[in-house]
């Protein structure tokens, strides 16, 4: 086959997707099982050890364990190649996910505040937790600032914010768990409804992380820029690139961990369609190799700033600029020897330029009532004719 040359990047991008899956889920998997430990851990210590803290702690564990389920799933999915159905690829699920996700943490959080704040109304019913449930505490802050790290450095070299956010609820966990610690300490010091207290401030920590998820994720879903640097960095990079007068009209926007780019390139306006050609596949290109998240660019070739100029709708065609030609040089000139006629479309009208044949040198007189008549018609701005010998 022909074209066989042409699968290998493509299995590449394969390789490199399914290469970023696989260290996704053996990051997420690792927090996983460490949250499964920890949630059960936390809720039968909670329980024997009278710690409502520590209990919705527990819960926030097992919120954690469903986060890193939600991953594993989104992560699967959303690093599937572009396929016709989804031809920028599947990056919005991640987004999607993270959204769901979002929403089932914030209403976890409303259950454990309300179940917390009663105890508070009710002082009889509060929990007097000890030593046991301290232990639980501390163990947790431990294994979970050690997830964080982890699955924050794995985050920042996939360049993955689903991932990101799985990292910052390990460390909530934490953060939670160290507010545990002060309600049992405080409740263990004879303040007994500290714990309780702790256990809505650990509930409203589970509600901001939902609602950030479900924030930024919406954001994304309704294509969002990359941020203002990055985009500036990328205008500089472009206009370094030999051809490119100018750039307008970049656009960019956020698709799961990556971003597609925009935009319409000002060149010489007398170029010819290969060359201008050429300098866009350079800017694509040099885009995507020079930035990472970048997966495709789309370049749109102008030949003058088309935000100031008046655009060239409207003239005719080239047939009947032809048409046109033929009717005012009727019986001038010999159609034989006119090799090519090129058109520039530009503000407004359009430049004409005639490659043609002489013999003789009485043929250059014929130039200059060529170029006269031609100049009659309204929308002819300039002919320039090229005598060439046979």
């Amino acid at each position: 086959m022909s074209h066989g040359h042409h699968h290998h990047p493509i299995q590449q991008e394969e390789n490199s997707g399914s290469e970023r899956h696989r260290a996704m889920q053996r990051v997420t998997l690792v927090g996983a099982v460490v949250n499964l430990i920890l949630a059960t851990v936390k809720i039968v210590i909670g329980y024997m050890g009278q710690s409502q803290a520590l209990v919705a702690d527990g819960v926030h564990s097992i919120s954690d364990l469903a986060t890193d389920a939600m991953v594993l799933f989104a992560s699967k999915h959303s690093s599937k190649e572009a396929d016709e159905d989804h031809p920028y690829g599947h990056g919005r699920i991640e987004t999607a996910f993270t959204v769901a996700l979002g929403a089932f943490l914030v209403l976890v959080a409303i259950g454990i505040a309300w179940d917390a704040a009663e105890r508070l109304f009710h002082p009889d019913e509060l929990l007097m937790p000890g030593m046991l449930a301290m232990a639980g505490a501390v163990f947790s802050v431990l294994a979970n600032e050690g997830l964080y790290h982890y699955t924050m450095q794995v985050a920042r070299e996939l360049k993955s914010n689903l991932l990101k956010a799985n990292a910052w609820h390990h460390r909530s966990d934490a953060i939670s768990s160290v507010v545990v610690i002060i309600g049992i300490g405080g409740t263990m010091a004879g303040l007994p409804y500290l714990d309780s207290v702790a256990a809505v401030a650990v509930a409203l920590m589970i509600a901001k992380i939902g609602w950030d998820l479900v924030w930024q994720s919406v954001h994304e879903l309704v294509d969002t820029s990359l941020d203002q640097e990055r985009v500036e960095e990328i205008r500089v990079m472009i206009m370094d690139i030999d051809g490119v007068v100018r750039v307008h009209e970049l656009r960019t926007r956020k698709m799961g961990g990556e971003a597609l780019v925009d935009l319409h390139i000002e060149v010489e306006p007398h170029l010819s369609v290969s060359e201008a050609h050429y300098i866009s596949e350079c800017v694509r290109q040099k885009v995507v190799a020079e930035f990472d998240e970048v997966l495709d660019v789309l370049v749109h070739i102008d030949p003058e700033d088309d935000e100031k100029v008046k655009p060239s709708a409207g003239l005719p065609t080239r047939k009947e600029v032809e048409r046109q030609l033929w009717q005012v040089w009727a019986g001038e000139v010999d159609v034989e020897k006119i090799e090519r006629i090129t058109l520039h479309y530009l503000s407004g009208s359009i430049e004409v330029e005639l490659l043609m044949q002489v013999e003789a040198a009485d043929e250059i007189s014929v130039k200059q009532s060529l170029i006269n008549k031609a100049l009659t018609i309204e929308w002819v701005k300039s002919v320039k004719i090229y005598l060439i010998a046979p």
